[in-house]
């Protein structure tokens, strides 16, 4: 999650990854500055943020009630919370282990764009005229991906 200088949170990135260093250095090379400051809880693999130079702070919390309290992860914990209210009660009667990848890319583009709500429709209508026909077996293939 990028945030502001003052902790409020600015955009999310909802990539599911490998907790190795190689997937972690890759990710990073093509979705961090060099000027970016990442703070994490800890985890060994992502160490690789600073491959694409990338400043790290390490923050180990030893997980507890105690942890979620800490000031450097509030707006991280606070979406996450919010991400599993909100699943819970609107996608409960479908298969999540099956669609997860859509919806998060789905509320990760929400929320990306929430500043400028009224280009959301717009951008849709766009991509809807200028997307051409595609096979169901191309629209499935989109379930297999990593």
């Amino acid at each position: 999650m990028q945030t502001t200088e003052t902790g409020n949170p600015l955009k999310v990135c909802l990539k599911k990854l490998e907790f190795t260093k190689e997937a972690i250095t890759d990710w990073a090379k093509t979705a961090l500055s060099a000027s970016a400051h990442v703070v994490s809880d800890g985890l060994w693999c992502f160490r690789a943020v600073t491959a694409a130079g990338a400043t790290q702070e390490r923050i180990v919390t030893g997980g507890g009630p105690a942890c979620v309290k800490l000031e450097q992860f509030r707006a991280v914990n606070t979406f996450l919370g919010n991400l599993k209210t909100a699943y819970s009660g609107t996608y409960h009667a479908f298969d999540f282990a099956k669609y997860a990848h859509r919806y998060l890319a789905e509320v990760q583009y929400r929320f990306n764009r929430r500043f400028d709500l009224s280009s959301i429709l717009k951008r849709l209508l766009v991509a809807a005229v200028a997307t051409t026909a595609r096979p169901e077996r191309f629209l499935r293939a989109a379930e297999h991906c990593g």
